[in-house]
């Protein structure tokens, strides 16, 4: 009997995910770990793997659908099974796949009424597109398939005009930019000039929406105290620039923050309640030091962890540190579901 595939949840937050591409297609066969498909969350792209043995019997969310967690996205089953078409209609009805733009829009419990908002809605995009076009001092945003897209076609970021909440780059600002410039109608580019810095109320992206949750959870359930430590770093940056002298001709170099987290890890080792966390009426004591590393990117902070991080030495932590930062910037292979949601232990320098 196929097995149902459906959204998977890449942390405590998220509620929805992007099928950004089907890395299988109907009909191949699929081993358990396999990769499946892409998955853009509130905060990167990672790639959904495989449970089950067999075929991918039927795909019934496409690429660029948006999906609930734990709603139907395909079946993996036996070769050429046939999945009855009542079982597909009933999931389709109940999947919640909606596109960027209507996930925007909000209905005035007042009227009932979409039309204004829609109205608001693009008046608000138009108007972030003329302050990224007209301000080249602005840092460029773009979503991690964006930026994949633009690398892969040799497309520099700042020659697409961004429609995404802040001028944010979308993927389909990237596509539409490679059709043609057709795609873009000389009335945006006018509009752009007259720019309005009155004030207003802007929406958050989906991405800052989590943080802004993340941060209130944490400030409104969790209790706080703060404990400051000064710190001589004499002896440890005499260390540092030792073995720095020693890994010049590998073209490596080990930094203060790569000492911080092997002081962290140190530390962790020797408490190991630390490594620990609440559940219900239970201390949980983590048999891993899977240490978070807080990497900002222009969409928001993200913190991804070094995963049995205790079995690393300095050099193979800063190693793996550099490439889970360069990964988390689209950079390399997308990190794991597994990177992003089961740290046990959170630093920030």
């Amino acid at each position: 009997m196929a097995k149902e595939i459906t959204m998977p949840s890449m942390g405590a937050d998220m509620t929805e995910g992007t099928i950004v591409k089907w890395l299988k297609q109907e009909g191949d066969k699929v081993s358990k770990g396999d990769k499946l498909a892409e998955i853009e969350t509130d905060k990167t792209v990672v790639e959904m793997e495989s449970y089950n043995d067999g075929f991918l019997t039927k795909i019934t969310a496409d690429e660029g659908s948006k999906v609930q967690v734990g709603k139907i996205i395909g079946y993996v089953g036996e070769k050429d099974e046939e999945i009855p078409e009542e079982v597909i209609t009933s999931n389709s009805e109940s999947s919640n796949n909606f596109t960027e733009e209507n996930n925007d829009i909000e209905v005035n419990e007042d009227t009932g009424s979409k039309t204004e908002a829609i109205k608001d809605k693009k008046e608000e995009k138009s108007s972030k597109v003329e302050i990224s076009i007209d301000s080249d001092s602005v840092k460029i945003k773009a979503s991690p398939m964006a930026k994949r897209i633009a690398r892969e076609k040799n497309i520099p970021l700042e020659d697409i005009i961004g429609t995404g909440p802040g001028g944010r780059i979308t993927k389909d600002d990237v596509n539409n930019h490679i059709a043609g410039p057709s795609l873009v109608s000389s009335s945006q580019i006018n509009k752009s000039k007259n720019v309005s810095l009155e004030g207003k109320d802007i929406e958050l992206n989906s991405m800052r929406q989590a943080i802004a949750r993340v941060t209130v959870k944490s400030k409104t359930e969790i209790p706080h105290f703060q404990v400051t430590v000064e710190v001589d770093m004499t002896e440890a940056m005499k260390m540092r620039s030792d073995i720095n002298e020693d890994l010049e001709k590998d073209g490596m170099k080990i930094s203060v923050n790569d000492l911080v987290l092997k002081a962290t890890i140190n530390s962790l080792i020797n408490n190991p309640k630390w490594n620990s966390s609440f559940d219900g009426d239970k201390l949980i004591m983590h048999p891993s030091i899977n240490l978070g590393i807080a990497i900002a990117l222009e969409q928001g902070l993200i913190v991804p962890a070094v995963m049995d991080s205790q079995n690393l030495d300095l050099v193979n932590l800063s190693i793996q540190a550099k490439d889970l930062g360069a990964r988390a910037r689209g950079n390399g292979n997308p990190l794991s579901n597994e990177e992003l949601t089961k740290g046990t232990f959170s630093t920030s320098n």
